[in-house]
């Protein structure tokens, strides 16, 4: 009796060391997730794309943008201005527009992230970060003259 209670606590510690290890394991999304993920991160980068464009930017960041924002996360490529910024309410278009394309970049990172090895998926990351940067900077240089030309097409 006394054996097989020892047989039993040490196949239940064995069942609890295999459940504790399998919970810190990411799960690998099945094919079918997968393609509705990497759905889901078209669809928010299209939408960047088309917001860059209302913005008068290029369709896509350059690539030393890209290059910088790498090693960030979508919150540090949002931190941009200084925190005492406050652009004047001419800039709110521009500013708004720049906060959403932030939000999207921190959605699609997300979405990467749980795409361990997808290589597509973390370079859509990059360019959604790469649009936040550039759209806060755009944000944080807004001053009147600068709002009214950027609207009108006359900045780039």
């Amino acid at each position: 009796m006394r054996a097989s209670r020892q047989a039993l606590a040490g196949l239940m510690c064995g069942l609890a060391i295999a459940a504790c290890m399998s919970a810190g394991a990411p799960a690998v999304p099945t094919k079918d997730k997968r393609r509705g993920m990497q759905d889901e991160i078209e669809n928010l980068w299209i939408q960047i794309r088309s917001w860059r464009h209302e913005a008068h930017m290029d369709l896509d960041p350059p690539a030393t943008m890209l290059q910088y924002v790498r090693n960030m996360t979508a919150r540090q490529a949002a931190e941009t201005c200084p925190d005492s910024h406050v652009p004047p309410p001419s800039c709110n278009d521009i500013c708004d527009l720049a906060d959403d394309i932030c939000e999207n970049a921190e959605s699609i990172c997300g979405i990467a992230n749980e795409l361990p090895g997808d290589d597509w998926a973390r370079g859509k990351c990059n360019s959604a970060k790469a649009s936040c940067k550039e759209a806060k900077q755009q944000c944080c240089k807004c001053d009147d003259d600068k709002a009214k030309a950027a609207w009108s097409g006359e900045l780039k």
